[in-house]
């Protein structure tokens, strides 16, 4: 199958959080036989921020916004699938609508979500939005998050259908790395600063971090710079994909903070809980719905509803206890949670499309 994608970025994860997701599902699609082309914009300094990899999995396409656009959507129209994300961060409610112009007897479209809360709040929110008239005609729509109640809103909005096709783990990435010394800390925290994230990375670490003035914080990511920090967390500023092994493995645990509109919607684990369980370290997480289709609470991830609770684990969970949820973690996502197996689920649904139910895509899929 061949595949044209218009996504925000595969070689860099500068103001990017999807790039691992990208990177996880293209590379697995093309070991499956898919020939991908990815067509990225040349915008936010991500070029100039490329993350050390080999991306040769898929033809990249750096282009010039909006002037290229004409070009790409030729190329485009010359394959099996279009896919447009969401998020791509420029043209992109006139990309919604002109991928659409590409469909042929040959060529199918889709809609590939990877911010479905967003997405949602603002269509459902405006009744003049434009890619509301769009939903309906995409032959497929995908999500990287969200369970029955963002495929059920999806449906309410017209789609043909909607696929959960969830983050992973992919083995060869994210996997234990040698603790550096220079990162020793109890806990760690890696998320660019974003409107619907900061409150609670306040309501969560910050909080922690001022509860527990005895113990070492880490705080990783973009746009921190300005704020103000207790003085026992240590901003590290953006971290490249290539360091979240060692940025990982060098804490005594690691701390998931979901955006809050992830956390509403439930069964959004984001890429940085299946890069730590790659790393095979125990991993604090917020609490949301669907957790537990994941990861088992108390066993294999450790569940927290607030600052306090945070640093109970943290001041009664022992290194050894620690070490064995962590590998618990990691034994489990090796086992079910593999981008290997996402892309296999997604290219089911594209080739037997209309003979599988949903149900049972969302139990595959977790």
């Amino acid at each position: 199958m061949k595949i044209f994608v218009f996504g925000s970025s595969l070689v860099s994860s500068y103001w990017n959080g999807a790039a691992t997701y990208y990177r996880g599902i293209y590379k697995n699609l093309a070991a499956l036989g898919c020939d991908i082309t990815f067509g990225e914009p040349d915008i936010y300094k991500r070029q100039q921020n490329r993350d050390e990899g080999d991306y040769r999995y898929a033809k990249s396409l750096v282009y010039n916004t909006p002037d290229d656009l004409d070009r790409l959507l030729r190329l485009a129209s010359d394959t099996d699938l279009v896919i447009k994300h969401s998020g791509i961060g420029a043209d992109d409610a006139v990309l919604e609508r002109r991928v659409l112009d590409c469909r042929s007897a040959r060529t199918r479209v889709a809609f590939w979500d990877v911010d479905a809360p967003a997405t949602l709040a603002s269509v459902e929110g405006d009744s003049a939005n434009p890619f509301r008239a769009c939903i309906p005609e995409y032959d497929f729509v995908f999500t990287y998050g969200g369970g029955p109640q963002v495929i059920e809103r999806y449906r309410r909005l017209g789609a043909k259908n909607c696929h959960p096709i969830y983050n992973a783990l992919e083995p060869e990435s994210h996997q234990p790395a040698e603790p550096d010394p220079g990162l020793a800390c109890d806990l760690v925290f890696v998320g660019n600063r974003l409107p619907d994230r900061e409150r609670r990375v306040e309501q969560f670490f910050l909080q922690a971090a001022e509860l527990a003035p005895e113990l070492s914080f880490i705080l990783g990511g973009e746009g921190w710079g300005g704020k103000a920090l207790p003085p026992n967390v240590r901003w590290i500023g953006h971290v490249r994909t290539g360091e979240h092994n060692r940025v990982n493995c060098s804490a005594r645990m690691v701390l998931n903070i979901n955006r809050e509109s992830m956390a509403d919607v439930g069964f959004s684990p984001p890429t940085r809980v299946f890069e730590a369980a790659g790393a095979g370290v125990c991993l604090i997480t917020d609490h949301w719905e669907g957790i537990g289709t994941f990861f088992e609470p108390g066993k294999e991830i450790l569940v927290a509803s607030s600052a306090e609770e945070i640093v109970h684990l943290l001041r009664t969970i022992p290194p050894r206890k620690a070490r064995t949820i962590g590998q618990a973690m990691r034994n489990r996502a090796l086992h079910e949670h593999l981008y290997a197996q996402r892309a296999k689920l997604a290219l089911s649904i594209l080739e037997n499309s209309g003979t599988r139910l949903e149900h049972q895509e969302l139990k595959q899929a977790v």
